[in-house]
């Protein structure tokens, strides 16, 4: 499930930490086993748990407390607007209804082509940046208004 070059990326993360505490490096392996399958399969989490010597549980309970990890398929590219009361009181609800009516779905659902999902988020730490759209846990796009959406996602395409 995990290839060599992923294997790899992780024997570098695991390398940070003391011998015997190589599980301290989930949330890298984690991060770099989505990169490579897009979602968080049972099958990927055994995997990680597997090479990184853990109990599947372990790992599981990880992938789902952090909202970066996508715990089943999602679109090619995942918008997570923070939504938080900063970010709500400068639009990022008039940004999440501008959202939703144009690609067709609400929160944690992927648009019927599977190019897009969309996921609420929490702080970010661009407050003062808001609306604060990420990108697949990658670019962060701040001060969003409805034309910089729409740019996107038409970049995006």
């Amino acid at each position: 499930m995990l290839s060599q070059h992923a294997r790899s990326l992780i024997d570098h993360e695991v390398t940070k930490y003391p011998a015997d505490r190589k599980q301290s490096a989930v949330i890298a392996a984690l991060a770099i086993a989505q990169d490579e399958h897009s979602w968080l399969s049972p099958d990927v989490i055994q995997a990680v748990a597997d090479y990184l010597e853990m109990a599947p549980m372990a790992v599981y309970e990880v992938a789902s407390f952090y909202e970066m990890f996508n715990l089943k398929p999602m679109g090619r590219h995942k918008l997570t607007l923070c939504t938080n009361l900063p970010c709500a009181l400068s639009g990022a609800l008039d940004t999440q209804k501008y959202l939703m009516d144009k690609l067709g779905i609400g929160f944690n659902e992927v648009t019927q082509d599977g190019r897009f999902s969309l996921k609420e988020g929490q702080c970010f730490g661009a407050c003062g940046d808001a609306p604060v759209l990420l990108v697949n846990n990658k670019a962060i796009h701040c001060k969003m208004s409805i034309a910089d959406v729409d740019q996107l996602l038409e970049d995006l395409k």
